[in-house]
């Protein structure tokens, strides 16, 4: 089965009640954001964020992030590079630990879906 693409203008013509739809999100916005979403979908992924956006300067090392979770650090190191590959962190090497930082703007793209 193949799925229809809707035009704005084939929104704005079938759109009931007289009323458009004025803040359709493209297509291309969804596939990316869902991506996002789909980083977000897990409560292990959403604790991490939490513990970073707590931390000073919105930062925080693998080693604090395992124990802070209880977790082992193979599985925490999973959670953050599908966190990162989704743009919401990024990585930076610091001797041989690895620290996280959030991505404000990909946080305010979640945000934007409910506003």
């Amino acid at each position: 089965m193949m799925a229809k693409t809707l035009t704005m203008a084939t929104l704005q013509m079938s759109a009931c009640c007289g009323g458009a739809l004025d803040s359709v999100l493209p297509r291309k916005d969804a596939d990316e954001l869902s991506i996002v979403l789909k980083a977000v979908a897990d409560p292990v992924r959403l604790q991490l964020l939490s513990i970073i956006r707590a931390a000073a300067a919105h930062e925080a090392c693998v080693c604090d992030l395992t124990v802070a979770v209880q977790l082992s650090q193979p599985t925490v190191s999973h959670h953050l590079k599908v966190l990162t590959d989704a743009g919401l962190l990024t990585r930076e090497r610091r001797g041989s630990w690895a620290w996280f930082s959030l991505v404000p703007s990909r946080l305010s793209d979640i945000a934007s879906i409910f506003t």
